[in-house]
């Protein structure tokens, strides 16, 4: 009879005790609910609800349990329901009756709680690190890459010059931002919800702000039927990572086409690449496609929570039990794709000659030259306009700006000459875009300069 089943005459029935059950997802939590066990016993001890000596018998029986889980000596099973019943029940044969003392105070619900806020406490410590390495990589990228020119595209069609290091530092701020807000939900589930009990909190004289103290929370949560029912941090930790895995997936998709024929302007390593089954001169960029196919998963495993969510009353529900598996899910995904993506970001590099030739296409200097004008008194519309029609006259001559003759100048306008174009070639464009943010190489070396000091100066997670 499972330790619940007092008032029961029957036992479960075999396919629900397997709907019923989470212990084979939730088990990954043992070393958790083994730490807020710990944690809670000692409180009871120092409380006298429980005396020491058996506060001390329960923590010993407890890490013997822990070992023996760790040694694989423990298997578990559908008639353990979950991690919670799973330990405790265990505890009582390793121990006897007075490791009944322990659920003194406390309920599954609260218990679980404390558990998947101390698993996420450590996997979000794990993604921060694993995030600040993929800075640290695109730091080096781009200060590689600061000065090599590439083609900057809005549309998906040639727009402005710009630098690599540039594109590597776009990308540096919404990795960065991942990160901030990683943070930021670190910091509102610091909060301990164990000792809320069912819904209502005891009756028994506890101690609350020791049990967050004893677990590393900055303080207990502040209404029992809220820590129950609370699974805001499970759904900001989601968002969070759906955030963060559509950021991976948009460059994985510019690498997919990056690595085209028609683009060929990077050289992914091999080992980041797969062959065909058929073509044997294939070379394809499967795992940027498959971090592009990611994002997926930790989209779904929001819009899950979200849904489970959504018609739940106060306080507990049997439905939160469905909150777990895609937390879990979506912490291996990410921290697999972050992983992968850094270390195929660093294996690969860019091919300058295939990128310089495209330079001659899409009129890159077009909007510099507009400028040029506005400088010499032109109002920018109308500068707008009169490099339009210089776009217009050298595609119908097959030209570039450069090889427009005096007439064709001053056929489009009065006021241009040969000489008032001034220097329009690429590097001087970019050279140019000095303005805070800009692609200018100086100025992309004052981001790296900003984004190495945020890096080292990072606070790390209590």
């Amino acid at each position: 009879m499972a330790l619940w089943g007092g008032r029961f005459e029957k036992e479960m029935d075999e396919i629900v005790k397997y709907f019923n059950a989470s212990i084979f997802f939730d088990q990954r939590m043992y070393k958790e609910d083994i730490q807020g066990s710990i944690a809670h016993v000692t409180m009871l001890g120092e409380q006298g609800i429980v005396t020491k000596e058996e506060a001390d018998q329960i923590i010993t029986g407890l890490k013997v349990i822990e070992q023996q889980i760790a040694s694989g000596k423990i298997v578990f099973n559908v008639d353990d329901e979950d991690i919670h019943m799973g330990i405790e029940s265990r505890l009582i044969k390793e121990i006897g009756d007075v490791a009944k003392k322990l659920h003194t105070a406390r309920s599954r619900n609260d218990q679980c709680q404390v558990d998947l806020r101390l698993y996420l406490k450590k996997e979000i410590k794990e993604i921060v690190s694993r995030l600040c390495y993929l800075e640290s990589v695109i730091l080096e990228k781009a200060e590689k890459y600061a000065d090599e020119i590439t083609v900057g595209f809005t549309h998906i069609q040639h727009a402005q010059p710009i630098t690599i290091g540039f594109i590597f530092m776009a990308y540096f701020q919404m990795f960065r931002r991942d990160i901030d807000r990683l943070m930021d939900t670190y910091d509102r589930m610091n909060l301990c919800p164990l000792g809320a009990c069912a819904l209502a909190g005891t009756t028994l004289p506890t101690n609350r702000y020791r049990t967050a103290e004893l677990l590393g929370f900055t303080a207990p949560t502040e209404n029992a039927m809220d820590s129950v029912s609370d699974r805001d941090y499970s759904l900001e930790f989601l968002n969070d990572a759906a955030i963060s895995m559509m950021h991976i997936s948009r460059w994985a998709e510019e690498f997919v086409w990056w690595n085209s024929q028609e683009f060929g302007f990077i050289d992914i390593d091999d080992s980041y690449c797969t062959g065909s089954s058929i073509m044997p001169q294939k070379k394809n960029p499967d795992m940027a496609e498959l971090l592009r196919g990611k994002v997926g998963r930790a989209y779904g495993n929001l819009m899950q929570l979200l849904t489970v969510m959504k018609g739940t009353p106060l306080a507990y529900n049997k439905d939160f039990q469905e909150d777990k598996e895609s937390v879990f899910d979506t912490c291996d995904t990410w921290k697999d794709s972050i992983t992968i993506f850094a270390n195929m970001l660093e294996k690969t590099e860019f091919r300058l000659d295939r990128i310089q030739q495209h330079f001659d296409k899409g009129f890159l200097n077009a909007t510099d030259i507009a400028e040029h004008f506005a400088k010499q008194g032109i109002p920018f519309r109308e500068a707008h306009e009169i490099v339009g029609k210089m776009v217009k006259a050298c595609e119908n001559n097959n030209c570039d700006f450069e090889d427009l003759t005096e007439a064709q100048l001053q056929a489009i306008d009065g006021r241009v000459t040969k000489e008032s174009l001034g220097d329009i070639s690429i590097k001087a464009c970019v050279d140019a875009r000095m303005s805070f943010g800009g692609t200018a190489p100086a100025e992309v070396r004052r981001q790296i300069k900003t984004g190495k000091a945020w890096l080292e100066t990072l606070p790390e997670l209590a």
